[in-house]
């Protein structure tokens, strides 16, 4: 599937975005072990999601639902069931790593495996840390699929992870439920903290200071309610493209906020973007607001050091698109972690801008953009989603039409973006 849009699309309207993928993955997971049914409402019907909430009823939590609201019938702590195949989390990195930390703490073995794109992923940066916890685990080099043996004793640990990962923390957090003990968990800068703020809607206690976490094992989840809200990695697409057109104003309402996701958001403000948040309120922990955001402005460039990376890590796609409509020369570093997604990041991007006509330098971490005029041109996704959706809403600024390639993988964590944007004016077909 591939994308054709035209150019120069002024963003006028007020779109929904899905519920947000990191958490409703994690809602989904917690509860399928947590005692009673719980009640999931906002779940991201994406690919990716689905994948997380297939393989949990493979497991044996009975999943119903109705709309976007979804019923989960727990298992309790321990009561989970070997599956009789292989849990295929699809494109899923964040469902693959997640699971083997509630995995490693069951009685029966697992093997966690994926597409083509998923088996290139590093996954030792879990595995490591959950073996120093007491669990047995096979992998290949690094990399997908996941052999998981189960019936081992676990035991907390202290660990300091040498990188600034939700997935890492996640992974040892729930599996600390299993362990003997106290596990400790710090990272050099805090990541998202969508755990650590779900888990006390689930009855589990966690202690929370600076970029450490730390949890008692033997704690059970009970039954809960969880509302998610809007991604706003899904959302920040719409931000742009509203923020790099010459005429624009769209409203996002019910959009998760939570500090360490919203990097972009604060680094589009800086670059002088008029963006503002009414209504905020809280829901299962989580910060909500609702976004308005008019065009027009004259974005300027901006250094950003390695710090800004983390809060931002699933957004640079979008960003780069507006730095490559700012005035004069963005430079970004410390996003090595972009390489290790569903593709190279900074290559697919880099490569891309460079066929609309932007001036681009990437190194190993880092991306220096000149701003310029952005022609038309073929650019290819990789299929990455959040690539594809990135070049779509350069047409907002592009003086030429941009047909995306590779765009099937949207569907991992936005099903209905197509709609979404036309909704909003963008003028896109859809090409099999």
């Amino acid at each position: 599937m591939d994308y054709f849009v035209e150019p120069d699309w002024i963003p006028q309207g007020e779109i929904a975005v899905p519920g947000d993928k990191s958490i409703s993955h994690r809602a989904m997971m917690f509860a399928a072990i947590a005692d009673g049914e719980s009640e999931i409402h906002g779940f991201l019907q994406s690919t990716d999601c689905l994948a997380t909430m297939n393989a949990v009823r493979a497991l044996g939590a009975h999943v119903s639902h109705c709309a976007d609201v979804f019923k989960i019938r727990g298992c309790g702590q321990y009561g989970l069931s070997a599956a009789d195949h292989d849990l295929d989390l699809g494109n899923s990195g964040t469902g693959m790593r997640l699971l083997a930390g509630l995995l490693v703490g069951q009685s029966f073995n697992s093997c966690l495996c994926g597409d083509p794109s998923l088996h290139k992923r590093p996954m030792g940066r879990i595995t490591d840390p959950l073996i120093q916890m007491g669990a047995s685990i096979e992998d290949s080099a690094g990399k997908p699929p996941i052999y998981i043996y189960g019936g081992q004793r676990l035991r907390g640990l202290n660990y300091c992870s040498p990188i600034a990962s939700a997935q890492v923390k996640s992974a040892v957090l729930i599996a600390a439920l299993y362990a003997q003990g106290e596990t400790q968990m710090s990272e050099p800068q805090l990541s998202r903290d969508h755990t650590e703020r779900l888990f006390p809607s689930f009855g589990i206690t966690i202690q929370r200071e600076n970029n450490q976490v730390s949890l008692c094992g033997g704690q059970h989840l009970r039954a809960a309610r969880v509302d998610i809200a809007g991604d706003f990695s899904s959302a920040i697409f719409f931000i742009v493209a509203a923020v790099i057109a010459r005429q624009a104003s769209i409203f996002l309402p019910n959009i998760n906020v939570n500090p360490t996701r919203i990097g972009a958001l604060d680094i589009l403000r800086q670059m002088g973007a008029d963006i503002v948040l009414t209504n905020c309120r809280e829901h299962s922990g989580e910060p909500i607001a609702d976004i308005k955001v008019n065009g027009g402005k004259d974005l300027q460039a901006l250094t950003l050091p390695a710090q800004a990376a983390v809060r931002a890590i699933d957004d640079w796609p979008a960003l780069f698109i507006a730095a490559a409509c700012a005035q004069g020369v963005t430079k970004v570093r410390g996003i090595a972690e972009l390489r290790v997604k569903e593709t190279d990041r900074i290559a697919a991007m880099a490569e891309g801008l460079q066929v609309l006509g932007i001036k681009v330098q990437a190194l190993s971490d880092s991306i220096t953009i000149e701003g310029g005029v952005m022609g038309g041109g073929t650019v290819d996704s990789y299929g990455d989603h959040r690539i594809a959706m990135a070049f779509s809403c350069a047409a907002a600024r592009a003086q030429g039409e941009i047909r995306v390639r590779q765009c099937d993988n949207v569907d991992t964590s936005f099903p209905y973006f197509v709609q979404a944007a036309r909704d909003l004016q963008l003028p896109i077909r859809e090409i099999s």
